[in-house]
């Protein structure tokens, strides 16, 4: 939802810093939406680095092993893998 609100903020400030003509005596639109621009170009950066982080996996991978069918005992061993984000 942040990447779309950040496209939403660039496409609104290119309009207001490239597509307007129209002038208003207390405020720059020109200047605001070179800041919506900008604004919008930050949400997407920190979103995309906030989805790369919640991308860590853990592969667990477990084996058994008995020595004889009558026994419920045995060997268990267990492996952890962390991957991390591709980045």
């Amino acid at each position: 939802m942040a990447i779309g609100t950040g496209i939403f903020l660039i496409a609104v400030g290119a309009i207001l810093a490239f597509a307007l003509n129209e002038s208003v005596d207390a405020v720059n639109l020109y200047l605001v939406g070179w800041i919506l621009m900008g604004a919008g170009l930050l949400a997407v950066i920190i979103s995309l680095i906030v989805n790369a982080q919640n991308r860590k996996r853990t592969t667990v991978t477990e084996q058994r092993s008995t020595t004889a069918p009558q026994q419920q005992g045995g060997q268990v061993s267990e492996r952890r893998e962390d991957t991390g984000p591709a980045v």
